[in-house]
């Protein structure tokens, strides 16, 4: 029995002057509110009422524990009407991928700052998918298939592989034709990438994979970067990493034929029941944003 609920029951006796009586305008039946009256006199070891057959009366210690309940219950509702009703306040922790963060998640999030004064936002950027529960996230930028399904999602967009090398290293190698003549060339492996060392393409029905050993391999992707605009040799990466390498042009795309269909882009949260104010109007303030990225289309 939840301990609000017993104290509205006890003073829907005292007002209806009769447990019949609070039963009708609780809905609830005689048995029920007898039981939960009887619970509470004895929890407190006290006797609220006298009873006696056309009516009860209450006690010294049951009118003292009616001025008391009033005023809970009127502080009760009060905070919950500040809290339905209140402005998004409070602290919001978020996680995104380390570049895309970088450049695309902080700025959404000083933009919603500005909007929103008693806010506070920490925002946490990992390569890795962090466990929301265990690090207390609250949303969570997510690239690609989702494999918690307990989440809910809501897309942002998509973003695309693209394959990339200098001008200079095109021009002393050569420019690869097809996913297949990429064994003849120096490929640059970002290991932030799990599992064996190969590259997937797709054209039609038929897949390509590419399976190499890199001459060199970095956990960082400005650095996957770095080295092909160097010239050192061809690196894979996400459309929104290489974006400002491309429109420079210090970088130029490859096999943009049989690159595979692009990665969805959500945001995701544990939950869309009971969501805070400060969550749900940045998931709302997010979805907006991101619409207008031109890379997440």
């Amino acid at each position: 029995m939840d301990r609000l609920d017993e104290l509205q029951v006890f003073l829907a006796i005292l007002d209806a002057g009769s447990m019949a009586a609070a039963a009708r305008r609780l809905r609830r039946s005689p048995s029920a509110v007898t039981r939960i009256l009887s619970t509470l006199e004895e929890r407190m070891g006290v006797r609220l009422f006298e009873r006696s057959t056309r009516r009860l009366t209450a006690t010294n210690e049951g009118l003292n524990l009616a001025a008391q309940a009033r005023r809970l219950l009127a502080d009760y509702e009060a905070a919950m009407r500040e809290h339905a009703q209140s402005a998004p306040r409070g602290l919001l922790r978020v996680t995104a991928p380390m570049v895309f963060g970088r450049r695309h998640m902080a700025p959404v999030v000083t933009k919603f700052l500005l909007l929103y004064p008693e806010v506070q936002v920490e925002l946490v950027l990992s390569d890795r998918n962090l466990d929301m529960i265990d690090n207390g996230i609250d949303l969570a930028l997510r690239i690609g298939a989702l494999d918690d399904s307990s989440l809910v999602a809501r897309k942002l967009g998509v973003v695309r592989r693209v394959t990339v090398a200098s001008p200079a290293y095109l021009a002393r190698r050569g420019e690869p034709a097809t996913p297949e003549a990429l064994a003849g060339h120096e490929l640059i492996l970002t290991t932030t990438v799990r599992g064996l060392p190969e590259w997937r393409y797709q054209a039609g029905a038929r897949e390509h994979i590419v399976r190499f050993t890199p001459r060199l391999q970095l956990n960082d992707v400005e650095g996957v970067l770095g080295a092909a605009r160097d010239g050192f040799g061809i690196a894979r990466a996400l459309s929104y990493q290489v974006a400002p390498d491309l429109a420079t042009g210090a970088l130029a795309p490859l096999l943009a034929a049989y690159e595979p269909a692009p990665l969805p882009v959500h945001l995701v949260y544990p939950s869309a029941r009971h969501m805070a104010a400060r969550q749900r109007a940045f998931v709302d303030f997010a979805v907006e944003q991101f619409g207008q990225l031109a890379l997440l289309a």
